[in-house]
């Protein structure tokens, strides 16, 4: 049935891979009222043992068989009271043949005792070894979306809640967490037990066990305990880190009109964690690369962000629970629409609105990279592949659409009675409908079939002129998403029927307030078809139009405005995405005038974002003067400003260009992320092939005395560095370094960054060369580290030689995780797009990077000798 919204006529590939099928919750048996596991874990042997307690009450009578999903579980015996049953497991599910068949609601307990040994999901055993003795010793579960089955028996799916016990025997040193309260410990020999309770309920997956010698730092938020656990030594990171969690907690319970609804809020950071975080009930995991240190935090609100976006899920995922996968936007979306909340309750809305611009952006890359699906399908291989940027992002901005068309006032409260009226039940997507047409009366289905339950967006393009005779502004906006056909309407099914505002603004009297939103004059429209004409009564010309006045909409936009409303509005209009889309507009009409106007803007615009986007713009203009406007930027007094100036110079590839950037290597910057980005940049220059280049042997001493000393948070630098050399691609010696940096013991943000870029540098080596990055990418997708996996399928997707194909689709069979093997199915597809590259694609290639080279010195020329004409002239 999805298939009929997948436009895959417009060029859009399919999301759905070979095998996907429908999915639908199974038959229910009865609810399940309450797991109790009783555990005993062994650390040395990577096993545990125990006993699975699950209490039933039947829907109905005579049921004398029970299906639990139980993979690779060992099962010792199943009993009902003091009775044993008859149980046959396969390594997927266990059958329980009951010995007395059910009545309905007369609750049975059924206690499984089974052991599992080396578990290969759900329950991770992390430790030292000989290759990383410092690592921790640490046990931690992970059961999103359906890995539970592989450390306790269960109906593994969220439909089903109930409420939880863990009691877990540990090594004495050891601190074991758990959901919940924690009801008692109790010493044991050389051993602990810990025990757990969760009295509120809760599906399967967002059970949680967490094992480790941490350091636990304590906070509170209304007297509850909000708890933040890491490794010894990493409290001042953790409290850095996690610290702002009690006023977050504070301002989502205001948000959703729900206080808190747990009994205590903790947050443990762990080794080799596979996700950025999981927010299991009251008990969130997050990988300990989040913990930031000083230096790392100056640049770096990510970790902020992922703390927000997993205590959000508290309410949305853990309070109210999702029905089916199918329906997961309704909760990742809202935690990612939360990052974009705090955004704006921290830092303001400037920051918040360019936030939402980033989440958008995120999705539409997917969307015309990747594929386009409806949020809401059922038709998959694994669930665990609907967790892309269709969930997230895409989710993230269809909240921001409700809350445009509610009303600020509207959103909140309909979103409070959707909480408030689903609090400890499952929910689908209608669910979200009907809290909001209860709360407001308004009916928003246009809104979810155009965004929702089908793929796409629109993509707008906007024409403006004016009449001065008539006083009339005329605005042409096309639908661009939608194929022309002989009556000129398109085809219907494609095109978006939304009203959207546009805006007219003009200049600021005097000693006003340059940005204000007073200065435009707004009307709403109609924009329902292919293409429209609207033609506006103005008392006077306008100095910028704003498309989407507010920018609410999910869209692209390509505004074919003059050069001179395009400056005004990336120097008047108050919305900072506006005058992004002005910058990129002006970039696009090229010139020195454009190239003055936007490094005029690098220099003085107040707002960061729009100082670094313009710098990512400047160089967009292939005139040698973009590089003295971009120069400036070095100095700006926001590390992402530089960042973003350093990552536009490394396109301009000259040695005014090197000596730039390795000043920056040499003398170092605040920020990681400037230096990483400007180590990266050097290794692009000397890969460039323009003349006026630095060696080879310069940058790789530069680079090479980086990675000797510049260890640090997250082997960032260091992992610019190794982006650098990769961007060298006809270099053995490069490859040489980048090889050496995959071998284990190396440490693994460093390593991993060393394996993704043997694709990048693939492409320009010999073939003996190719050959032994296939072999070392070949012996790597052996390991079964999640993160190793992914990196091999990153590297082996950027080739251009069928021969990955091979090992792509080994690792794609052997896997166990759903994630790489989509991953990888997807870079085989990239790989067969690649070996079409001949030598004479190639060398066109080259010709034609040539060709620009010699335009743009050509117009650089001419640009100054009509410059210094006109100031003769003048």
């Amino acid at each position: 049935m999805s298939n009929n919204y997948f436009d895959t006529e417009n060029g859009h590939k399919s999301f759905e891979m070979p095998g996907a099928r429908p999915h639908y919750n199974p038959d229910r048996p009865g609810q399940v009222e309450h797991i109790f596991l009783d555990l005993v874990l062994d650390i040395p042997k990577q096993s545990f043992r125990g006993t699975c307690s699950i209490r039933i009450n039947p829907v109905r009578s005579g049921i004398d068989k029970l299906t639990l999903d139980a993979v690779n579980l060992n099962i010792k015996s199943v009993k009902v009271g003091e009775t044993e049953q008859n149980f046959d497991s396969d390594g997927e599910v266990l059958q329980i043949q009951l010995h007395e068949p059910t009545t309905a609601y007369e609750p049975i307990t059924i206690a499984i005792a089974y052991s599992v040994e080396k578990p290969q999901r759900g329950l991770y055993f992390v430790g030292p070894d000989k290759h990383y003795p410092d690592k921790p010793t640490q046990v931690w579960t992970q059961g999103e979306d359906e890995d539970s089955r592989f450390w306790f028996p269960c109906f593994d799916y969220p439909g089903q809640l109930a409420t939880s016990e863990i009691r877990v025997q540990v090594p004495r040193q050891f601190f074991a967490i758990s959901n919940g309260e924690l009801v008692s410990t109790k010493n044991d020999g050389d051993d602990k037990i810990y025990h757990w309770s969760q009295t509120q309920v809760h599906p399967t997956y967002l059970m949680t066990l967490a094992v480790g010698d941490f350091a636990e730092i304590k906070d509170e938020w209304n007297g509850k305990p909000v708890n933040y656990y890491v490794e010894k030594g990493r409290e001042a990171d953790g409290k850095r880190s996690m610290g702002k969690t009690p006023k977050m907690i504070e301002f989502f319970s205001k948000a959703f009109g729900y206080p808190y609804p747990f009994p205590k809020y903790a947050q443990v950071c762990v080794d080799d964690f596979i996700f950025g975080g999981m927010e299991n009930t009251s008990t969130t995991l997050l990988t300990d690369r989040c913990l930031l240190d000083e230096r790392a935090s100056l640049d770096n609100r990510g970790t902020e962000s992922l703390v927000a976006h997993e205590l959000a899920h508290q309410w949305f995922g853990d309070l109210v629970v999702i029905k089916h996968w199918s329906h997961a936007w309704i909760k990742e979306g809202m935690a990612s629409y939360c990052e974009v909340l705090w955004t704006d309750q921290e830092y303001g809305k400037e920051d918040a609105a360019y936030y939402m611009l980033g989440e958008a952006r995120n999705y539409l890359a997917e969307d015309s990279a990747r594929y386009r699906r409806p949020m809401v399908t059922h038709v998959y291989r694994e669930a665990i592949e609907l967790y892309d940027r269709h969930l997230y992002e895409k989710g993230a901005c269809v909240y921001h659409m409700i809350r445009a068309e509610l009303g600020d006032e509207l959103f909140y409260k309909a979103i409070q009675t959707f909480v408030r009226d689903n609090a400890h039940q499952t929910v689908e997507t209608i669910d979200l409908l009907r809290a909001i047409e209860k709360a407001t009366g308004r009916n928003l289905m246009f809104l979810f079939d155009q965004y929702v339950y089908r793929g796409g967006h629109p993509d707008y393009k906007v024409a403006y002129s004016w009449d001065g005779d008539s006083k009339l502004a005329k605005v042409t906006i096309t639908q661009t998403q939608v194929k022309d056909n002989k009556n000129g309407n398109g085809n219907s099914k494609d095109v978006f029927d939304l009203k959207i505002p546009i805006g007219f603004g003009y200049k600021p009297e005097k000693d006003a307030d340059e940005r204000n939103a007073a200065n435009i004059k707004t009307f709403t429209v109609r924009v329902h078809e292919r293409e429209q004409s609207f033609y506006f009564p103005l008392e006077e010309k306008p100095a910028y139009i704003s498309f989407d006045v507010g920018n609410k909409y999910l869209k692209t936009v390509a505004l074919e405005y003059g050069v001179a409303e395009l400056k005004a509005q990336l120097q008047f209009d108050p919305d900072p995405v506006s005058r992004i889309y002005a910058a990129h507009a002006l970039a696009k009409k090229g010139g020195l005038e454009a190239v003055k106007a936007l490094s005029e803007v690098l220099k003085k615009e107040p707002f960061w974002a729009v100082r670094a986007e313009v710098a990512g713009q400047l160089v967009e203009i292939k005139l040698d003067q973009a590089f003295d406007g971009l120069v400036t930027g070095l100095k700006d007094k926001d590390a992402r400003v530089r960042r973003a100036v350093v990552n536009a110079l490394g396109k301009i590839k000259t040695h005014e260009t090197y000596k730039a950037l390795r000043s920056i290597v040499e003398k170092g910057d605040d920020s990681y992320y400037v230096e990483a980005a400007a180590a990266s940049a050097m290794g692009a220059i000397a890969g460039a092939n323009p003349d006026e280049k630095p060696t080879d042997e310069q940058v790789l001493k530069e680079l090479k005395l980086v990675l000797k000393e510049r260890e640090g948070w997250n082997e960032v630098v260091r992992s610019g560095a190794i982006s650098g050399l990769a961007q060298m691609k006809t270099s053995e010696d490069a490859l040489n370094l980048i090889l050496k940096y995959t071998a284990v013991g190396t440490p693994q943000a460093l390593r991993l960054a060393a394996i993704r870029s043997l694709g990048t540098i693939s492409t320009g080596q010999t073939k003996l060369n190719l050959e032994r990055i296939l072999h070392r990418l070949a012996e790597l997708s052996k390991e079964t580290f999640f993160l190793t996996q992914v990196s091999v399928v990153v590297g082996l997707g950027q080739m251009e030689t069928r021969k990955a194909i091979r090992i792509l689709r080994s690792l794609a069979d052997q896997t166990p995780d759903g994630r790489v093997r989509m991953m990888a199915d997807e870079a085989v597809q990239r790989v067969q797009k690649n070996a079409g590259s001949d030598a004479a694609v190639k060398q066109l290639r080259e010709e034609l990077d040539q060709v620009k080279k010699d335009n743009q010195d050509l117009k650089s020329r001419m640009e100054n000798l009509e410059a210094k004409a006109k100031k003769d002239k003048d």
